[in-house]
């Protein structure tokens, strides 16, 4: 029987403007964190249409109720980030085209590459997240805590949940494909994906929200987009694109902590990975006993303790 539990939260996006600086602390954490929202919408879609397909070819009831599961928690997690786009889109029409572009992408993944590749995509990224949130939630005091506390509440339940179905991406792949050799040749067009999308969505926030919102380039998170800014202030003629200046989200945390969760990443698509043993944020227990308590987990910050 899968551990998994599916929980339907509502984060009130529709209450009041949801602000695209929602962590003034740290604009380009905003941004990141925003682009999220937009990859996951896709991202998730594309699982379900896959979930839905594997459901002749998975023979294990253990591994079909886990399959069931992990899709259920995902397709929860779209609609609560689609109400955080839907409360962008409010203030930035112009988003809708970004949203567009980013699901049809996802679209023609699901049209064009086989089921073997999707379970490889999904099993490839989902495996990351343990090591990347981890480095995320031990940092939720700079991160998180600032924000505007509905999307900061968003964003933490989406990661723990991550940490919790940590295993059921790779689970599934490995009882209908079984091959670390495909997940990893395939890895390199995988990520090269992921990060078409995230550019995607960041170029659209470029594009799409004046700067006096944003505060700074939502495409400096690329190392080669700030390389190519920085040659172009130096070339004769040529001008860097005056879309702010461009801090990384991560400047300010521990760079150990910063290469553990690197090499957390290059271990994660080695063969035989089990992300069951993962060290994992002490966040996401804590988190998980709150919401156990009854405690509002969706004003992570702010809600009154339980029984006060």
């Amino acid at each position: 029987m899968t551990d998994l539990i599916v929980r339907k939260l509502d984060f009130a996006f529709a209450q009041h403007e949801v602000p695209f600086l929602w962590n003034p602390e740290n604009p380009a954490f905003s941004s990141m964190a925003n682009a999220v929202s937009f990859l996951a919408i896709g991202f998730e879609k594309m699982i379900v249409k896959m979930i839905l397909q594997t459901k002749g070819r998975i023979t294990d009831p253990a591994v079909a109720e886990e399959a069931d599961a992990f899709m259920r928690q995902e397709g929860q997690h779209s609609t609560a980030h689609r109400a955080h786009v839907r409360g962008l889109i409010e203030h930035y029409p112009g988003l809708q085209h970004t949203l567009d572009a980013v699901i049809a992408e996802f679209d023609l993944l699901t049209k064009d590459k086989p089921l073997e590749y999707r379970l490889a995509y999904t099993a490839d990224l989902e495996a990351t997240f343990t090591p990347v949130f981890k480095l995320m939630l031990d940092n939720d005091a700079t991160l998180f805590a600032p924000g505007d506390d509905r999307v900061a509440s968003l964003f933490i339940w989406h990661f723990v949940e991550e940490v919790e179905h940590r295993s059921s991406a790779l689970i599934i792949f490995d009882h209908i494909v079984d091959s670390d050799l495909y997940r990893m040749r395939m890895a390199p067009s995988i990520f090269q994906h992921v990060l078409k999308m995230v550019r995607l969505a960041c170029a659209g926030f470029n594009q799409h929200v004046p700067l006096e919102d944003r505060q700074v380039d939502s495409l400096s998170m690329f190392a080669n987009y700030r390389r190519g800014q920085k040659l172009r202030a130096l070339l004769p003629g040529l001008r860097p694109a005056d879309n702010g200046s461009m801090p990384r989200a991560f400047d300010h945390l521990p760079l150990g902590e910063q290469l553990v969760a690197l090499r957390g990443i290059i271990r994660s698509q080695l063969p035989k990975h089990d992300p069951t043993h993962e060290k994992l944020p002490d966040l996401a227990g804590k988190w998980f006993q709150r919401y156990a308590d009854g405690y509002d987990v969706t004003r992570w910050y702010t809600a009154p303790a339980v029984g006060s």
